[in-house]
């Protein structure tokens, strides 16, 4: 699969096995970034429909996860997907609490957005 070809959003092992240990806490989830600062720029996992989407939000990827039957939806606000437009997003986790809503906080990490150029 060439840069091109490969999904707009990935995830990290560490990310993945988060997400797996959340999904059996809370049920199915979804991910949804703004153009907020602070941690209004990191991703936010929340049980999926939580958070509500609208027209100024777009869907970039439906992120599948070995060993969970739903596909997490990831949604960004469409201004911040403008601005991110030519790179792949890579959501990661890093110890520490963001202050944010997400439902990772009680765990003592959070997600955190790496991101690669890709063709313009």
């Amino acid at each position: 699969m060439s840069a091109e070809d490969a999904p707009p959003v990935e995830l990290t092992p560490a990310a993945a096995d988060l997400l797996r240990r959340l999904r059996g806490l809370h049920g199915p989830l979804m991910f949804h970034q703004s153009g907020g600062c602070c941690d209004g720029s990191a991703p936010m996992c929340y049980q999926d429909g939580e958070f509500r989407t609208g027209g100024s939000d777009v869907l970039l990827a439906s992120l599948e996860v070995d060993g969970m039957a739903e596909s997490i939806p990831f949604w960004m606000s469409r201004s911040q997907s403008e601005v991110w437009a030519h790179t792949r997003l890579i959501v990661d986790v890093v110890e520490g609490r963001g202050s944010g809503f997400s439902l990772e906080a009680p765990e003592g990490v959070r997600f955190l957005i790496r991101s690669r150029l890709v063709g313009g």
